[in-house]
């Protein structure tokens, strides 16, 4: 059997497949994207890191946009590629008080709080949709997938890099 470039969007777009999960899709998604701002951080190049979010965000995009007319479905509940590349965007309001000192630095004195804040605060925005996050869901296709969740990131990544100035 071999493998369309469709199915292939499908299953990147469906986070490898954990998008099928039946309950919470979109934690679990969550979960893989930490893991994907984990090996775009590990080269220790913020250029690197900058682009790998530019890039997946336009990947996001496509795939979503392939898996909504392959699925037959505006915005379906197993597309969790989006929660994926939106986990790194989240992090970059720290990244920008703090520079990693090695592969567990987010783990290190306590920071593992810092990262669990994080994740959870992006739940919160992403379920939350405040302006214009709720707003921009009206865009079509991958579009309107893909951008809801960026926003809902940037709201973490400002609102934890002004915390994190204040405290420090």
């Amino acid at each position: 059997m071999r493998l369309t470039f469709e199915q292939l969007a499908v299953w990147l777009a469906q986070g490898l497949g954990i998008g099928r999960i039946r309950f919470a899709p979109g934690t679990f998604g969550s979960f893989l994207g930490f893991g994907w701002f984990l090996l775009i951080l590990a080269p220790g190049n913020i250029a690197f890191f900058l682009t790998a979010i530019l890039f997946s965000f336009f990947a996001a995009i496509l795939c979503s946009e392939i898996a909504e007319k392959a699925l037959g479905q505006h915005d379906p509940g197993s597309v969790v590629i989006d929660e994926i590349i939106a986990i790194p965007i989240c992090f970059l309001g720290w990244l920008a008080h703090e520079t990693p000192d090695g592969p567990l630095w987010f783990v290190t004195e306590g920071r593992w709080k810092i990262s669990l804040a994080i994740l959870i605060a992006f739940s919160v925005f992403d379920i939350w949709k405040p302006w214009p996050v709720r707003q921009s869901q009206r865009f079509s296709g991958g579009l309107g997938v893909t951008v809801d969740d960026v926003l809902a990131a940037i709201y973490v990544a400002l609102l934890s890099g002004i915390y994190l100035a204040a405290t420090r």
